[in-house]
């Protein structure tokens, strides 16, 4: 079974400056340091978000155009939940704009997840597995999807090869589940740590999809190896396999 990690960095665990470090271990004293100095989780308590990572999204939205009202969206790995806040707010699945499409939200992750208002929460239940994908898909009630997200990623070992293999195939999860529900023209959009089967990953999404870019937000840490591939334009699971 594949662990998924969640750093969670939160904002609700940032509202106290610790003005005593000591007694903790070199580690926990340099996360913490860098936390507390970072914009983004200053700004993720501003405006109620529930992690720094949701301005990753916001800004590949705003780069790509990927979120617009009346989208389905699953949204895999989504503890503790700023993807799927920033996606509600942009499909308008909590019909907040009554003049704009209601779009639909479907959230997943082994960790418990709090409820988000337009939202559908699935907690404690593992992405990867077949019965789970299985109660996504019922509770899709057979509309088709229009963007699928992943933020998974495994538990990091520190042994840089299989971090990113691992994380490959938490992508191929993901794409393999977005073969199966997507709408013609819909888009996927996956974290992943560079490495070498990149461009393999690359290779099988470009037989089903007409292109796919590389972007790494200005929000992400610079000394993180993660990227986000997008996929745009699905061409259609029967027309491909024709063709192949």
């Amino acid at each position: 079974m594949v662990l998924i990690r969640h750093l969670s960095t939160c904002s609700q665990f940032y509202k106290q400056v610790p003005n005593n470090l000591k007694g903790r271990s070199k580690s926990s004293q340099e996360w913490l340091t860098r936390q507390l100095k970072d914009p983004y989780v200053e700004k993720a308590k501003m405006l109620n978000y529930r992690c720094r990572s949701a301005f990753k999204l916001i800004e590949i939205n705003e780069r790509f155009s990927l979120l617009s009202p009346g989208q389905c969206i699953v949204d895999c790995g989504a503890a503790p939940g700023s993807w799927t806040q920033v996606a509600v707010n942009k499909v308008n699945s909590d019909n907040k704009d009554p003049r704009k499409p209601n779009g639909k939200v479907i959230a997943i992750d082994r960790l418990p997840l709090y409820p988000i208002d337009g939202a559908i929460i699935r907690g404690n239940m593992d992405f990867t597995m077949k019965d789970s994908q299985k109660k996504i898909m019922d509770l899709l009630q057979g509309r088709k999807v229009d963007v699928v997200l992943s933020d998974m990623a495994p538990n990091a070992t520190g042994i840089r090869e299989m971090d990113h293999e691992i994380i490959i195939q938490l992508a191929y999860s993901a794409f393999m589940f977005a073969l199966q529900v997507s709408n013609i023209g819909a888009s996927i959009l996956v974290k992943i740590w560079d490495g070498r089967d990149r461009q393999r990953f690359e290779s099988d999404v470009l037989k089903f999809y007409e292109n796919i870019k590389a972007f790494k937000p200005q929000s992400s840490r610079s000394d993180s190896a993660e990227i986000f591939l997008l996929a745009r334009k699905f061409k259609g699971l029967k027309l491909c396999i024709k063709k192949y």
